[in-house]
């Protein structure tokens, strides 16, 4: 580099001599031949890559030149510019020798805005992902079924990673190389369901089922004893389904433990029912929680729901009292009644629940018509302690799993089917309002296990 810069200077000094020795003539002849080249010189310059050297310097202006015009360029300098972004910009083509071997030039490139349409366009063919409701009433063997079920299949393989990584990965290890199932397998599928938080007795269940298969020979090898697990799971999931909405207003209580969910799930259910065509009131019966009317209102206003609420502190079975007056009046469809969320553990707070329950049933006969405990999946086999005594207080009629999406946890809810009896409704795998799912046991069994 630096006997470049060397032979540069010496180049100019021996140039500013001979300038000084031409006479005016001379130069005025040199200006005027020198005009063409400049013209002539292409706009664009192609850059070889085998050169590694430094491009020289461009020549100045030949009014910038302190003894006179400048000397014609060197071959180097007549290369044409490149000019990357103008060919982009302009839509030019590359010039002939930027050509391929072959005769074959490089693609023109273009880039462009993208229109309003093509940016709201979804990803996806429309109506991919569109959230069809199970509770419909659909003949069986019908299309849509399976069709329902494959996309339900789909969202909840896509949200229960974690779930299927223990327990659909585990079983891959289990099953690696061995072709006949002997009480060795069994011991370590025992091991297996009981650290993916299936519970003790659900577990024993399972196994002992597939131990008398194996006794009557029916199973083989190791693929049988897959599909012979996800049948009995699906037997355990498969609990009654949700009862006809005969009654208007149809009255729903949700209840849990604080932080599971609750105020987010009536919204999620209020935005059901709204795509559906209905409408439903909400009641803020949750006094005493710091901005959980604020919250339920927030909302209602979202979803396009109405809400009934009353000061922080007020007495809430008089708020539902005033609720349910209400929803009367104004003829709604569905009401969901959101509590304060309490501790299973503590009696006095269970005791206002119950006079909630019985304030409900004297307003109007029949009701509430369905009592959903809200779970957060997270919490595993302590969920089943909450389900036991909010049961025994106020009578459960379903069960709703939420932030399945976030744990490996996800074998709880065969345990809670399993040792409470008691049907699981619906499932919350994300925070968008399409992410709670209608429970489907052939569907969740599926994405947990393949």
């Amino acid at each position: 580099m630096r006997r470049w810069f060397r032979k540069k200077a010496k180049d100019k000094k021996t140039r500013d001599l001979e300038n000084e020795a031409v006479s005016p003539l001379e130069e005025e002849s040199r200006e005027t031949s020198a005009e063409p080249a400049e013209d002539a010189l292409p706009v664009q310059e192609v850059q070889t890559p085998e050169s590694d050297t430094p491009a020289p310097l461009e020549p100045a202006a030949a009014e910038d030149q302190p003894g006179g015009p400048a000397p014609e360029p060197e071959a180097d300098a007549l290369r044409p510019r490149k000019r990357f972004f103008g060919r982009i910009f302009r839509k030019e083509k590359p010039p002939a020798a930027e050509e391929l071997a072959g005769g074959e030039s490089l693609p023109d490139l273009e880039i462009r805005s993208l229109t309003p349409e093509e940016l709201l366009e979804p990803a996806w063919p429309e109506g991919e992902e569109e959230i069809i409701d199970l509770e419909d009433e659909i003949k069986e063997g019908d299309p849509e079924v399976v069709k329902t079920r494959k996309r339900r299949f789909r969202r909840f393989r896509e949200r229960l990673v974690r779930t299927r990584k223990s327990l659909a990965g585990g079983l891959e290890r289990l099953f690696l190389g061995r072709r006949e199932v002997d009480a060795e397998v069994l011991d370590e599928l025992e091991e297996l369901l009981i650290t993916a938080d299936l519970g003790v007795d659900t577990t024993l269940r399972l196994v002992e089922a597939i131990r008398d298969k194996v006794k009557r020979r029916e199973l083989s090898d190791a693929d049988r004893l897959r599909e012979a697990l996800r049948e009995e799971m699906v037997q355990i999931l498969s609990g009654p389904p949700a009862p006809p909405r005969t009654a208007r207003p149809w009255v729903t209580l949700m209840v849990g433990v604080n932080g599971v969910g609750k105020t987010t799930t009536i919204a999620k259910l209020a935005h059901q029912d709204r795509s559906r065509g209905g409408s439903p009131l909400l009641i803020a019966a949750d006094t005493f929680r710091a901005a959980a009317v604020e919250q339920l209102e927030i909302w209602g206003e979202r979803v396009g729901a109405q809400v009934v609420k009353q000061k922080t502190g007020s007495d809430p079975a008089a708020v539902v009292f005033d609720g349910l007056d209400a929803a009367q009046a104004r003829g709604v469809d569905v009401v969901y009644v959101d509590t304060a969320g309490r501790l299973h553990t503590k009696v006095n707070l269970m005791e206002e629940l119950k006079k909630i329950h019985r304030t409900v049933a004297k307003k109007m006969p029949g009701a509430p018509h369905e009592i959903l405990l809200i779970l957060d999946a997270t919490t595993g086999q302590n969920a089943l302690n909450q389900v036991r005594l909010f049961h025994e207080a106020v009578g459960v009629t379903g069960i709703v799993l939420t932030k399945l999406d976030g744990t490996a946890k996800g074998g709880m809810a065969l345990a809670v089917a399993h040792e409470t009896g008691l049907p699981i409704r619906y499932v919350g795998v994300g925070e968008g309002m399409d992410d709670l799912q209608p429970f489907d046991p052939e569907a969740f069994v599926a994405a947990i296990l393949d």
